[in-house]
């Protein structure tokens, strides 16, 4: 609801004299749907949608990048209320002083799409949404406050979400009543995998009854199709073939990524608002110094000035 209520409802903000925020970043290991998500949370929003791949927008010639940057923007405030998506993130706003060879091109284009999300009167309902899997190679400045400041991880799937998705990519496929999707998505086979993983295992369970249904070549057609189902037996030999594609160590390392990340946005509210009440106690004291000042002035005796001299 947070991320779709500036998309649907500018006008709230802007009533309540508020800067509508700027976009969100999804980050968490590969295949586990932040395209998907990205693409829900426009059409639930109903906003137009521009993706893009970060490399997409990359040029060897000096300006090709920055001027590629201006015109995703062009065309989302033509079309707003719009959401931009920025798949791959990282290697499109890589942290600068990284760009070896490069010509300088990643810190021009940091330059320019902060400059883009900084525009915030010229934005007109232009929300971004980037994912990545390496959230610790994107360059600070991209997640200070007015900019990506909203950091979602999306982690791999639990064993129900891992039900809910081979149901749901089952949907339109010929599975064998001996199934039972909610023991395969359950199944300690299935621990680890990724939203791409389940959708490996359907594909390789459908490989599998094509291999079994194979007509020799010395062997004649039968006169009548045969009607092809997945098996559990079909499935068994899929998960032979496929193996979680997130190691048991990037999961470690991925939780280490997110309470990181966590911990770091945690530390910058707290500096700024340390910063404010430093500000504000600084203000305090410069004005206490003020009055004791006139204060000392005015127990000062005065010269007389028929005395003077």
């Amino acid at each position: 609801m947070s991320v779709l209520e500036p998309i649907r409802h500018p006008e709230k903000f802007k009533a309540l004299g508020l800067t509508l925020p700027a976009g969100v970043l999804l980050y968490g290991p590969p295949g586990c749907g932040k395209t998907l998500l990205a693409k829900a949370i426009a059409n639930e929003s109903g906003a137009n949608f521009i993706s893009i791949k970060g490399p997409e927008l990359l040029d060897k010639y000096v300006g090709e990048s920055e001027r590629a940057v201006r015109l995703v923007f062009e065309r989302a405030r033509a079309s707003s209320p719009c959401v931009v998506f920025f798949d791959e993130l990282d290697s499109l706003v890589p942290k600068r002083g990284m760009d070896s060879g490069g010509g300088g091109v990643s810190e021009r284009v940091v330059n320019q799409l902060l400059t883009e999300m900084d525009g915030l009167d010229s934005r007109r309902s232009v929300f971004v949404i980037a994912a990545t899997n390496r959230p610790e190679l994107i360059d600070p400045a991209m997640m200070r406050p007015g900019r990506l400041d909203k950091l979602l991880y999306v982690p791999l799937p639990t064993p129900e979400d891992r039900i809910s998705i081979l149901t749901a990519l089952s949907a339109s496929i010929k599975i064998g009543e001996d199934v039972d999707m909610q023991k395969i998505g359950a199944s300690d086979r299935a621990a680890g995998y990724s939203g791409a993983d389940c959708a490996a295992l359907l594909r390789e369970a459908g490989l599998a009854v094509i291999k079994e249904n194979v007509v020799p070549d010395d062997e004649e057609e039968p006169e009548t199709a045969v009607e092809l189902f997945i098996h559990n037996r079909h499935f068994d030999e899929a998960f032979k073939s496929v193996m979680p594609s997130v190691s048991t160590k990037d999961q470690r390392r991925y939780d280490r990524i997110r309470d990181r990340m966590a911990s770091a946005r945690t530390r910058t509210v707290a500096e700024n608002e340390g910063a404010a009440d430093a500000g504000a106690t600084e203000d305090t004291a410069i004005k206490q110094e003020g009055i004791h000042e006139n204060e000392d002035a005015e127990m000062q005796p005065k010269k007389d000035p028929d005395k003077s001299g």
